[in-house]
C-alpha cells in the first residue's frame, strides 16, 4: 500500500527554492551516496504537490559492459545476484539475505564490477556502485524520510555530504497512510527563518 502525501507550501519563500527528499541508506557509512528521491520544484507559496511514498520496492543492475536488469520487486529479506547466464548478465532472485531488514545484490561475476540500484514509485531511491565480484551491497531503509530545500539538484542525482548535512528534517512514515507535509519559514530580509517541515491532518493505517 502507498503512502499518500502532500507538500504544501505555506513559507515566506521569495527564491522559488527546491525542496529535496531522500532516504538514507543505515546499511552503509557512506552519507555522500545518498540519492535525491524526489525534487519538488517551483510550488509557488499556496500551492501543493501531491506523491505518493509506495512501501514496496524495486532493484536494478548494471554491469561494467554498460548493460542494465529490468526493474524487480524487492522485499526486506531478500539476496539477489547477478550472474552471467547462457543469453549474458542476469539479476535474479537468490534466496534469503540473512538479514530480514535488509536487501542484498551479490556480484557473482568472473569479472567485472556492478552497480546496485532501488527504486521506488519509478524514481532512484539509493545506489551502491562498483560492487567487485565475490562482494555484495545491502540496502537498509527505515520508514523515515528526510526533507530540505536544496538548490541544483537533480532527481535522482547522487547528492554530496554538504548538501546533505545541511538537511535536518526527519519525519516518520511509521504507522502513517496519508498526510499533509507544510513547509514554513523563509522569506527576505533580516526577519527570516529557517524553513521548517512538519506533518499536518495525519490518517493512521
Amino acid at each position: 500500500m502507498d503512502i499518500k502525501l502532500n507538500f504544501i507550501n505555506r513559507s515566506n519563500d521569495t527564491n522559488n527554492s527546491s525542496v529535496v527528499i531522500f532516504q538514507k541508506n543505515l546499511a552503509t557509512n557512506f552519507d555522500e551516496t545518498a540519492v535525491a528521491w524526489k525534487v519538488i520544484e517551483n510550488c509557488g507559496v499556496g500551492d501543493n504537490h501531491p506523491f505518493a511514498y509506495p512501501i514496496s520496492s524495486q532493484v536494478s543492475a548494471s554491469d561494467s559492459w554498460g548493460n542494465y536488469t529490468p526493474q524487480l520487486a524487492a522485499q526486506n529479506g531478500n539476496l539477489f545476484h547477478v550472474a552471467l547466464s547462457n543469453s549474458g548478465t542476469q539479476l535474479s532472485l537468490a534466496g534469503d539475505a540473512g538479514n530480514p531488514a535488509q536487501i542484498h545484490v551479490a556480484n557473482e561475476l568472473t569479472k567485472g564490477a556492478i552497480n546496485a540500484s532501488i527504486y521506488k514509485d519509478g524514481s532512484l531511491l539509493a545506489t551502491h556502485t562498483s560492487i567487485a565480484p565475490a562482494q555484495k551491497a545491502a540496502f537498509e531503509f527505515k520508514p523515515v524520510i528526510w526533507i530540505g530545500v536544496a538548490s541544483e539538484v537533480a532527481q535522482g542525482q547522487v547528492m554530496n555530504s554538504a548538501i546533505i548535512s545541511n538537511i535536518n528534517t526527519e519525519l516518520s512514515l511509521l504507522g502513517i497512510a496519508e498526510a499533509d507535509i507544510v513547509m514554513t519559514g523563509g522569506g527576505p530580509g533580516a526577519n527570516s527563518t529557517p524553513f521548517a517541515f512538519h506533518f499536518e491532518n495525519i490518517r493512521y493505517a
